[in-house]
């Protein structure tokens, strides 16, 4: 037996798997671009070594693709074959058990085997990945914070996967509102990991929280070696610069960037998908032109609107069928989100709540029923976490819930939703809600005006 880079014991016996699986390793915890090579040539070296046909199920399932759900149950085939061949240690067993408590509707039993897996080692950094990674799909940043405090204590900086660590860390830490800790955490780790674009990213979220969007233009330019490697997550990168750039109001810039960047592979990837449409939202609702940008994303949406894998991935095909004014198309997908909300399992509960109500909102929102969409999606706010992804992602839900009580005239609700929003990112009035607070209070003084007119 043969111990990996996360000082774990395999079942692996020879250095060519073993060299395969740290690969893997490295590549899921740095989002690396050779992560799908290396998983390839370890099931080669060892097609009996389950842990990898795990890794393979797990990451068909996480990538939220209702086609890729087939490729995970036969990878889940292959693990339980190679499982009863017998000699593999308890953590194996466990990630086999993560693949298929998934496949049977419970992601959050998966996280429950991560977190076994870390009860037998604390220093088993891609069975913390894996936890946190789920959590954050699952929208549980309390757990990701919690998982990660009670590990990082083995990740000590004599770990080969120290920085990497710290980079979940500065991540879990900033979703839960402790920026500054985040900051600090997210540049050590650094240090420690140069190629770490997860770390990179977290600080990114800081000073886009923060409103401190020079420092964060500053740090994704000044650190293209943690992501320039990357497999598609580079594109999330590309999308929080353009963020930063609207909340500078540098629109040619944020436009440039969607066009080169954001979406220079038109791939129909969900979390590149969310990246494009989220952004052109966000253009469309401080009544920037984005022209025909819409046409693409829609046709695609059209073809993904009966996944109902993710709600997260849904309300963002939503957005686009929205954005291009296709009632037909929202309306099926209206239906489809009724339809996976009729299940009973962990994805259908987040379906149901935060889900039917964020579609219908959206759909009366791209029907300009702003009355009807305020309605739903005011009642949907308080549940937006659980849809998963990060608060700078669900914050286009927060802005198109703002925008609708704004346009249906509710200002004093919309005036509370954008209280609240900017307390949570420590007080820090960004652009968006600095010009929302403005036309409220400029509608407020036209009505005592006009009351007091009569």
């Amino acid at each position: 037996m043969l111990t990996d880079t996360c000082t774990c014991e395999t079942s692996l016996n020879d250095q060519d798997s073993i060299a395969a699986w740290n690969g893997v390793i490295h590549g899921v915890l740095s989002h690396g671009q050779a992560t799908g090579d290396h998983l390839t040539r370890l099931i080669a070296f060892a097609p009996d070594f389950a842990m990898g046909h795990a890794m393979k199920g797990l990451a068909c399932l996480m990538l939220g693709r209702r086609e890729l759900v087939a490729a995970a149950a036969d990878a889940n085939k292959e693990a339980k074959r190679a499982l009863a061949l017998g000699g593999a240690t308890q953590r194996e067993k466990l990630w086999c058990m993560a693949l298929d408590d998934w496949l049977h509707g419970s992601p959050t039993r998966s996280v429950s085997r991560m977190e076994a897996a870390l009860d037998l080692n604390p220093a088993d950094t891609i069975s913390m990945k894996l936890s946190h990674g789920i959590r954050f799909m699952l929208g549980d940043n309390q757990g990701m914070l919690q998982s990660i405090e009670r590990v990082i204590p083995a990740h000590g900086p004599d770990h080969p996967l120290y920085g990497y660590a710290l980079g979940c860390h500065a991540f879990a830490l900033e979703e839960r509102g402790y920026y500054a800790r985040a900051e600090h955490v997210g540049l050590h780790g650094l240090e420690f990991a140069a190629d770490d674009a997860w770390g990179l990213h977290a600080v990114a979220h800081v000073y886009d929280m923060t409103h401190l969007t020079a420092r964060g233009i500053a740090i994704i330019d000044d650190n293209a070696d943690a992501w320039n490697h990357c497999n598609n997550f580079r594109f999330h990168v590309w999308w929080h610069k353009a963020l930063l750039h609207l909340d500078q109001g540098d629109i040619e810039t944020v436009l440039h960037l969607y066009d080169t960047k954001v979406r220079d592979e038109k791939t129909d990837d969900y979390r590149d998908f969310s990246n494009a449409s989220s952004l052109l939202m966000r253009l469309e609702l401080e009544g920037i032109d984005i022209g025909d940008r819409w046409v693409e994303l829609a046709e695609l949406a059209e073809t993904r609107a009966d996944d109902g894998c993710l709600t997260f991935a849904d309300m963002h095909y939503m957005l686009a069928l929205i954005g291009d004014d296709r009632p037909d198309a929202t309306a099926r997908m209206n239906a489809n989100v009724a339809k996976h909300a009729a299940g009973d399992d962990d994805m259908a509960a987040v379906m149901t709540s935060p889900g039917i109500a964020t579609s219908e909102g959206l759909a009366a929102f791209g029907a300009a029923d702003y009355q009807r969409a305020f309605a739903h999606l005011k009642a949907a706010q308080p549940h937006f976490q659980k849809m998963g992804g990060s608060h700078a992602q669900r914050d286009v839900f927060e802005r198109l819930t703002i925008e609708a009580g704004l346009r249906a005239g509710r200002l004093t609700e919309t005036g509370a939703l954008l209280q609240a929003r900017t307390k949570q990112r420590d007080g820090n009035e960004d652009a968006f809600a600095a010009r929302r607070m403005a036309e409220i209070s400029k509608l407020q003084s036209l009505s005592v005006s006009s009351t007091a007119a009569e």
